[in-house]
């Protein structure tokens, strides 16, 4: 009996190893040059972000700069400041009583009615500082680098945080920021008390320097924009 000869085998004959392993060269060199360029861009994404920050740092510095004149570094004097050391716990009460009074001495009652320009939008300005301040301040032209938010205080509570936020805003040399003293709607009798105070407020203090109602984005007649000294 004879055998009928075996059909040919229909499966294709492997691939030379050393093709594969080129291949394998390919995609892992193609994956290193992705990641490179994903790597590339992340830089040049966070250089141009340092940038941005940079020049929005100038240009503030040259606003203030331009709008309360250069500032004549002091001359050196030799002296060497002594070492910081901890401050005892009488005197951390000290300035705590401190503070309390300074906040009680703003006066509720003080008219400053001569002192507001009351045209399209209520706003304050020292006479040291020229009239084009106030339009910056209602045009943006700062960055608010803080703000307090006196919703559902009264009004010794409010007095004393807004005297303790002013103390820390010139701490950290935030040239301006945001007071938020509601429009008075849930007041008795939907009276703004605190819309009417915070400007008597701020008037009292040196360091401000100018104060306007914020823009409609910025809480409208809800708060006021304050540019520090």
């Amino acid at each position: 009996m004879t055998r009928s000869p075996g059909r040919p085998s229909s499966r294709r004959p492997g691939r030379p190893a050393s093709l594969e392993s080129f291949d394998a060269l390919g995609r892992h060199l193609q994956a290193e040059v992705q990641a490179r360029a994903r790597e590339e861009a992340e830089g040049e994404r966070i250089e141009r972000e340092r940038r941005r920050l940079e020049r929005e740092r100038l240009r503030e510095a040259n606003l203030f700069r331009d709008t309360v004149g250069g500032v004549v570094p002091l001359r050196p004097t030799g002296r060497i400041d002594p070492q910081r050391r901890e401050i005892p716990a009488t005197a951390m009460q000290r300035e705590r009583d401190e503070r309390a009074a300074l906040a009680a001495s703003l006066s509720d009652e003080i008219g400053i009615e001569q002192h507001l320009e009351t045209d399209d939008a209520l706003s304050f300005r020292r006479a040291s500082v020229g009239p084009d301040v106030v339009r910056r301040l209602r045009r943006g032209e700062w960055a608010v680098r803080g703000q307090i938010d006196l919703h559902g205080l009264r009004v010794a509570e409010a007095r004393e945080a807004l005297a303790a936020f002013l103390d820390e805003a010139l701490r950290r040399e935030w040239r301006c920021v945001r007071v938020i003293h509601g429009k008075g709607l849930g007041s008795i009798g939907r009276e703004p008390v605190l819309k009417a105070k915070v400007p008597r407020w701020l008037v009292q203090r040196r360091e401000v320097l100018a104060f306007c109602q914020a823009r409609p984005n910025d809480g409208g007649a809800g708060a006021v924009i304050v540019l520090l000294q």
